[in-house]
């Protein structure tokens, strides 16, 4: 699993702390960091190897089209616009979901998406989640795959990731190698590369592969 922080890097209030930044640039430190979700058929964790940052709606400080906030407040995105460390996850393509942990100050819309992960712990129940990924590098490689290794749907929405049934710990340091570049499956200015927050460390398997938006895809990730 690497090296963590010991001394409470795991500690809600710790890590809300480090959560209240800009997700732009909390991107490439919380690379490494490990996602638990304690579910009832047990815990499963992935260290985190790929994230995307989104910002807020277009009369905000840093408007992004790309995000689902760039409307303004709706019930769906309304966890966006909550406090730090808490868990905005939607649908899309009418059969995945997408995984994303709240950053910046109460009120300001802005977060991560979990592209992708390695499983760290819990690899038994996360293929019995992921009956198609024919290999441990495949179980979390994608931000659908990543939400369903860890369990996660709608109904956690809101609900607090640094609280039981989840916690997340830091890594005690950076990544040593961190790219940057377009988001993925991103439609209209905010996929460009006007906008690369897309973070992953380099060489990892498990990152996702990197594929623009079709034309007639309206925006797709938060």
């Amino acid at each position: 699993m690497g090296s963590f922080m010991d001394n409470g890097s795991g500690h809600p209030h710790d890590v809300r702390s480090f959560l209240q930044g800009d997700a732009r640039v909390i991107a490439p430190l919380i690379l490494g960091a490990v996602l638990t979700h304690h579910a009832d058929a047990g815990p499963v964790s992935v260290r985190l190897t790929e994230v995307e940052a989104y910002m807020g709606p277009r009369d905000s400080e840093h408007p992004d089209p790309g995000s689902h906030t760039f409307g303004g407040p709706t019930a769906r995105n309304a966890p966006m616009f909550g406090p730090p460390g808490f868990l905005y996850v939607y649908f899309t393509y009418g059969m995945h979901y997408c995984a994303n942990i709240v950053c910046g100050p109460d009120g300001f819309a802005s977060a991560l998406l979990l592209r992708a992960g390695e499983i760290v712990e819990g690899e038994e129940l996360a293929a019995v989640r992921r009956p198609a990924s024919k290999a441990h590098k495949d179980l979390a490689s994608g931000p659908a795959r990543l939400a369903s290794a860890l369990g996660l749907t709608t109904a956690d929405t809101g609900r607090d990731a640094l609280a039981s049934p989840f916690s997340l710990w830091l890594p005690a340091t950076p990544a040593a190698a961190v790219a940057s570049g377009p988001r993925v499956g991103v439609a209209g200015p905010g996929g460009s590369t006007e906008y690369p927050w897309r973070f992953w460390i380099e060489d990892d398997p498990t990152v996702s592969r990197y594929k623009a938006a079709r034309p007639r895809n309206r925006v797709v990730s938060p």
